[in-house]
C-alpha cells in the first residue's frame, strides 16, 4: 500500500521558529521578572526584510542545474531568494542571530526537491560527478548547526529538501510496522496512522515541523521517550542512498548477522547517506492521556524518586523534574501571584514542600492501564514526600510545550540570549553533572535552569535553559563562550555531549571525547566507503583532521 500522509505546504519563518501566522507574546509579569534578573530589556526589534538579506550569487553551474532538473523536474530546482534563505540555517541561537540580521553565514546555491528514493539516488550521483556538496534538509529544525550550508572544498552546494518524500509506503498491521517516506512530517504521520487506530508516539518539541527521516538521522528522543523509547528504539528498518552505495536494511524482529548497520545510519546526520524510507514500530492509539503535577521536597529527593520509578519499572511515559531554579522560573512566568498564588504557597508550606521541585508526569494508553500505572507511580512518589498538585500543572505543560521556541523569538527581539542544551549520565553522577554545568553556565548567564527528563534504568538526561542579556555586537562570541564552558563542564563531569540534539557542527569540539580517536577512525572509514568524495553534509558529525576538512 501507499498512503499520502497529507503533508501541508511547508510554511516556516526564515528568521525564526515555526508558523509565520503564529503570534507569541511575553506577558507583562514575565517581562518584569526577566527585567529584574537581566536588566531592562530593549524594545522589540524586527528582523530585516527578506529582500535585504545578503546572499552571495548562486554558484551552481547551468549545466549541473539542467541535469538536476532533468531528474526532479524544473519546478523542483529552486534558486529564488526565499528558498535559498529558508534553507540557509537551522533554528539554533547563532542561526537566528545571523538570520534576523540578514547576514546568513552562507546559503545553498539551489534547493532540490526529489520525489522518491530513486530521484534522491540520481541527484546524489549527479552531485558526486560534478563535485557539488549536498546538505539533506528535513524539517530544518536543527539547533546544533546540522543543516548549515558548509561546502568544504566544493565550489557549489545544494540543499536536498525531502518534503516530497511523503506518506506511509506500507502498513503491516499484524506486525505493527509502518514503512514511511523519510520526508513525512510527524503530525501528518500521526494523523495517517490514527485513521488505522495506530500511533507512533514520538513527540519532540520540534514535533510540528520535524520530519521522520530527520528524527532518525539525529537519534531524536521525544518527550514521551521514557514510555515509548527514543527514535532509535522505534526504527526497525532503513533505506538510504549515498554516492557510493545504496542500503536497504529490512525490518526484522532480531538478527545476529554482524554489527547492526541501522545504528550506523541512525545519528549519521546525512553525512553517510540520505535516509529515504524508515520502517517504524507503531502501537495501538492511546485511549486516554493524563498529565499531572507533583511537588517534591528537594532536588536530591526528586532525583532519587525518579530513579526508583525507572528502576522499579514504574516510570510514566512522560517524566520531568525541574530543579529549584526552573521551578521558581516556571511559577513566576506562569503568573502565580495574587490571592490564589499566596494560598498555593501556604498549602505547599504546610505540606513541607515549599521551595521544592516541580515534577510533571504523564501516562497514555487504555483506561485501565493508565489507572493502574498512575496509582503505582503516585504511591511511590508519595512515599518520597511528593505532594500531588492535580492535573492543572500537567495540562499547563501540555498546552505550552510547543510554545517555547516561539517565545525565544520574542526574547531575541528584546535583546535576550535564550538557549538550551542537554546531556545525560548515570544516576550516581547526575547530581554532580548538574552542579558542574550549572556552575560553568552561571559565570556567563544570570538565569540557569534545568530539568531531568528521559529516564532510564541506569541514568537520566538533564536539559538546561540559559537566559542572559545579549552583548550587543558580540552576540556570537558570547554564545560561543557559553557553549564552550558548558561542553567542557559536561565532558569533565562524565556526561554525554548530547542526549538528543545530535552533533551537527556545534558539538564537534567534543566528539573525540565521546567516541575516541579509534571511533572517529571507524566513522571516517564508513564515510570513505559510502561518500568517497565527501559531498554529504560537510563539516558535520566528524571533526576534520589537521590540514584536512571534515
Amino acid at each position: 500500500m501507499a498512503e499520502r500522509a497529507g503533508l501541508p505546504p511547508l510554511q516556516q519563518r526564515w528568521w525564526g521558529w515555526g508558523d509565520p501566522a503564529h503570534v507569541a507574546t511575553v506577558e507583562p509579569h514575565a517581562l518584569a521578572w526577566l527585567a529584574e534578573r537581566l536588566g531592562d530589556l530593549t524594545p522589540p526589534r524586527p528582523p530585516v526584510a527578506l529582500e535585504d538579506v545578503r546572499l552571495a550569487p548562486a554558484a551552481l553551474g547551468e549545466e549541473v542545474a539542467d541535469r538536476l532538473a532533468a531528474i526532479v523536474g524544473r519546478e523542483h530546482v529552486r534558486d529564488d531568494r526565499e528558498a535559498r534563505v529558508v534553507h540557509a540555517a537551522g533554528k539554533g541561537y547563532p542561526d537566528l542571530i545571523r538570520q534576523r540580521a540578514g547576514e546568513p553565514e552562507a546559503a545553498p546555491d539551489a534547493v532540490v526537491l526529489p520525489a522518491d528514493h530513486d530521484e534522491v539516488a540520481a541527484v546524489l550521483r549527479e552531485c558526486d560527478r560534478a563535485g557539488v556538496a549536498v546538505v539533506p534538509f528535513g524539517g530544518g529544525t536543527s539547533v546544533v548547526g546540522g543543516v548549515a550550508p558548509l561546502r568544504g572544498e566544493h565550489a557549489a552546494l545544494i540543499s536536498l529538501d525531502l518534503a516530497r518524500l511523503d506518506g506511509i509506503l506500507d502498513l503491516d498491521e499484524a506486525s505493527q510496522l509502518a514503512r514511511v517516506a523519510a520526508g513525512t512530517r510527524a503530525p501528518a504521520l500521526e494523523a495517517a496512522l490514527g485513521r488505522h487506530g495506530l500511533m507512533l508516539g514520538h513527540v519532540p518539541q520540534s514535533y510540528e515541523f520535524v520530519s521522520v527521516g530527520g528524527c532518525a538521522a539525529t537519534r531524536s528522543a521525544g518527550q514521551a521517550s521514557t514510555g515509548y523509547g527514543r527514535m532509535d528504539d522505534l526504527v526497525e528498518g532503513l533505506r538510504a542512498a549515498a554516492p557510493g552505495a545504496e542500503l536497504d536494511l529490512a525490518a526484522r524482529p532480531a538478527s545476529a548477522a554482524g554489527p547492526e548497520l541501522r545504528e550506523l545510519l541512525m545519528g549519521s546526520e546525512g553525512t553517510l547517506g540520505v535516509l529515504t524510507e524508515v520502517a517504524l514500530r507503531v502501537r495501538p492509539r492511546a485511549e486516554v492521556t493524563r498529565f499531572e503535577g507533583f511537588m517534591l521536597p528537594g532536588w536530591e529527593a526528586g532525583i532519587e524518586a525518579f530513579r526508583a520509578l525507572a528502576q522499579h519499572e514504574l516510570a510514566p511515559d512522560v517524566a520531568r523534574l525541574s530543579d529549584p531554579a526552573e521551578t521558581q522560573m516556571s511559577l513566576a512566568l506562569a503568573g502565580t501571584g495574587g490571592v490564589k498564588g499566596r494560598l498555593a504557597e501556604g498549602y505547599l508550606r504546610m505540606r513541607g514542600v515549599a521551595g521544592g521541585c516541580l515534577a510533571v508526569v504523564g501516562w497514555q494508553g487504555d483506561v485501565e492501564g493508565v489507572r493502574a500505572r498512575r496509582e503505582d507511580a503516585s504511591a511511590l512518589l508519595g512515599r518520597a514526600g511528593a505532594v500531588a498538585l492535580g492535573r492543572s500543572p500537567g495540562r499547563a505543560w501540555a498546552r505550552s510545550r510547543f510554545e517555547t521556541p516561539y517565545l525565544r523569538d520574542e526574547l531575541l527581539a528584546r535583546g535576550v540570549l535564550a538557549e538550551t542544551l542537554e546531556t545525560a549520565t548515570t544516576w550516581s553522577r547526575l547530581a554532580e553533572l548538574h552542579r558542574a554545568v550549572a556552575v560553568a553556565l552561571a559565570a556567563h548567564a544570570p538565569v540557569v535552569a534545568c530539568h531531568v527528563s528521559h529516564l532510564y534504568a541506569t541514568g537520566a538526561s538533564l536539559y538546561f535553559t540559559i537566559l542572559a542579556r545579549q552583548q550587543a555586537g558580540d552576540e556570537l562570541d558570547q554564545w560561543q563562550r557559553l557553549k564552550r564552558a558548558a561542553g567542557d563542564a559536561i565532558v569533565g563531569a562524565g556526561g554525554t555531549i548530547t542526549h538528543h540534539h545530535a552533533i551537527g557542527r556545534d558539538h564537534l569540539p567534543w566528539m573525540a571525547d565521546e567516541v575516541g580517536e579509534a571511533g572517529l577512525g571507524l566513522l571516517r572509514a564508513a564515510k570513505a566507503e559510502l561518500d568517497p568524495r565527501g559531498i554529504l553534509n560537510p563539516g558535520k558529525l566528524l571533526p576534520g583532521r589537521p590540514g584536512r576538512p571534515a
